[in-house]
């Protein structure tokens, strides 16, 4: 079914948090901000929000940044080129010094308020307020359809969470479709009271509670007024604002129920991508009206020899002589050896070739290649951008391994995470 789109071009204005530190998501946030963490073999995760936004008509972004941003920069100034005869961009907005404001972000309300110079000559009616680090894929236009039907001040988006999910969220009730109490991570003794009617497929499912999702929709003059003066002090959207201005305001529940998961920590980080390799994925990256945009990188097609490929992604520029590779995800430019066996496992891919000159080299040092070397076995692992994994290489992630920070690598939830750039000796084994 074909999306709607916002047809009055000045009607809403979107700007995309790039989060904080990303401290869960360490060691792939270690030189690189949240929304610029690859994802599915060849995106970064800031191209979802920026791509809902464009597949909905929305054309003027800003992305607010404050740490390890050079790499998200770089990213956007490649990817994101408009006409000159348009109005659509996106633009960085990173944090910094001023004579009113000294300190860094705060928060996410913080974010925004300190921002609000720079956004207040674009108009709009209506202000998006989107993280940079989910997945989905969303009708903004919808959500803000509803916004306007209900004549709410403030929309809130709610996906249904099952009971086990429910203490990670903001939790929250609604009435004809405006929010009438909301309670932040409740503890499980108090869930009973907060089951709301999420409709009968929901509720089959067991998600009987509405989650936050953190993504809102502020009536523009509203939200100037409370950053400004209101709510001059508060830091965050979703744990401060949100909650105080359901008695104040109209604020509406606009329900989601597709895909959608917040990339929080390496085992969601692991989970969203290997899903993508499922027959018929939750999220649908083969949409016609959903294209997900990032960088053009003119790379070759991939080449793979002698390789049983099952359940895998394989992005351009990538050279597979590999024995098998079942359940993964293999990123740009990635090189696997001979006889080499991988299985659910994450390898981001590298940012460039090594040429015959390079590799002779290397060889000559003794220094594995680029990617993944021969005769290596590896399972329930990351692989982050450019490492080098030598011959006769074990990795064999799970439960049985205990959660460890190794200068070449850490174990996390099971899941080894070999961190961007190591170098991995033959014959190793963890």
């Amino acid at each position: 079914m074909a999306i709607r789109t916002i047809t009055h071009s000045k009607e809403i204005l979107s700007v995309i948090l790039g989060g904080g530190a990303g401290t869960r998501l360490f060691p792939l946030t270690a030189s690189r901000s949240k929304p610029a963490v690859p994802i599915a073999g060849k995106y970064r995760l800031v191209d979802i929000p920026i791509s809902n936004c464009l597949n909905n008509g929305i054309g003027r972004m800003f992305v607010l940044t404050q740490f390890n941003s050079a790499s998200l920069n770089r990213h956007i100034k490649n990817t994101y080129h408009f006409s000159a005869f348009s109005k659509a961009f996106v633009d960085i907005l990173a944090a910094e010094q001023t004579p009113d404001s000294p300190g860094w972000f705060q928060g996410t309300a913080d974010a925004v308020r300190q921002s609000l110079r720079h956004i207040e000559p674009f108009e709009s009616e209506y202000i998006l307020i989107l993280s940079g680090d989910q997945l989905y894929q969303m009708d903004f236009a919808d959500m803000l359809g509803n916004h306007k039907e209900l004549g709410a001040d403030i929309s809130v988006a709610t996906i249904p969470v099952a009971q086990r999910e429910a203490p990670e969220f903001g939790i929250l009730k609604s009435d004809a479709g405006l929010i009438t109490s909301f309670i932040e991570k409740p503890k499980k003794e108090v869930l009973g009271d907060w089951v709301s009617d999420t409709g009968e497929e929901m509720k089959a499912a067991g998600r009987d509670y509405l989650a936050s999702m953190g993504i809102y929709i502020f009536n523009r003059d509203l939200m100037f007024d409370m950053l400004r003066t209101e709510f001059k002090d508060a830091t965050d959207f979703g744990k401060e604002i949100i909650p105080q201005s359901i008695s104040k305001y109209k604020v509406a529940s606009y329900q989601y129920s597709g895909y959608w998961t917040d990339i929080g920590n390496i085992y969601s980080f692991f989970e969203a991508n290997l899903d993508l390799t499922k027959d018929i994925p939750d999220f649908n990256m083969f949409d016609n009206d959903r294209t997900i945009y990032t960088r053009p990188r003119m790379l070759p097609p991939a080449k793979i020899s002698g390789t049983t490929l099952e359940k895998t992604l394989v992005a351009e520029g990538s050279i597979i002589n590999a024995s098998r590779i079942e359940n993964s995800v293999v990123g740009i430019r990635s090189r696997v050896g001979h006889g080499s066996t991988i299985v659910s496992t994450y390898l981001m891919g590298s940012d460039f070739y090594e040429t015959l000159t390079d590799i002779a080299s290397d060889t000559e040092k003794g220094v594995p290649l680029l990617g993944v070397g021969d005769r290596c076995y590896i399972k329930n692992a990351i692989l982050d951008k450019n490492v080098r994994i030598g011959n006769d290489v074990r990795i064999n992630g799970g439960p049985h391994l205990e959660n460890t920070d190794h200068p070449l690598y850490m174990v996390k939830d099971g899941i080894v995470v070999v961190k961007k750039g190591a170098i991995i000796p033959n014959g190793y084994v963890i």
